[in-house]
């Protein structure tokens, strides 16, 4: 369904999925083990894996707390996309890279669900992909602190808002770790 034209291929997006960011996240654990399912099914379909890294000023470039968590294995043919805004497209060589193997779908995962995730969802829906949420496989912290809702809460909402997102020729969906689909050719239905 995808508006980029000739671009067929699926690649899983993992992001921000570092020791700092996923520090005191909801559910760390069984997210981490649901993104590694998915590295490995992504793997034995030959779906490029695309890890997204963030840094600044309380993240920075080259700290143990900037390297992604240790239960994820990175291969040395996986692209590294470096960012240090919230959309993983922005200011970022991930265009070329999806374009570079004809990605026009993407299957997202990893950190933090009301911040990185939310915004390159919606990056790439207005870039013409279609997007795929892994429900089990994002989370966020608790910032009931500032007033925000529980990390489950806001995890639900987005899972529901996003698999009912759609816009011309594009459309979100949001599915399970045993339910995702990673092969070539994105879903159809």
């Amino acid at each position: 369904m995808t508006t980029l034209p000739d671009r067929p291929n699926t690649a899983l997006l993992v992001v921000d999925v570092q020791n700092d960011v996923v520090a005191d996240a909801h559910e760390r654990d069984g997210v981490i083990a649901n993104i590694a399912a998915l590295v490995d099914k992504a793997r034995a379909e030959n779906v490029p894996v695309v890890w997204v890294q963030h840094s600044g000023e309380q993240l920075p470039a080259g700290t143990e707390g900037w390297k992604y968590v240790p239960e994820l294995e990175q291969e040395a043919s996986d692209p590294i996309v470096h960012k240090q805004y919230g959309d993983a497209f922005e200011d970022t060589d991930l265009e070329n890279v999806l374009a570079e193997r004809k990605v026009g779908h993407l299957v997202v995962a990893g950190a933090q669900t009301d911040a990185c995730i939310r915004s390159t969802l919606h990056g790439a829906i207005v870039r013409g992909y279609d997007a795929t949420l892994v429900g089990d496989a994002h989370t966020t912290e608790d910032h009931t602190q500032w007033g925000g809702p529980t990390p489950d809460k806001v995890i639900e909402h987005t899972n529901l808002y996003w698999h009912y997102q759609t816009a011309p020729g594009r459309r979100g969906r949001t599915v399970t770790t045993d339910t995702v689909e990673l092969r070539a050719d994105p879903p159809t239905a």
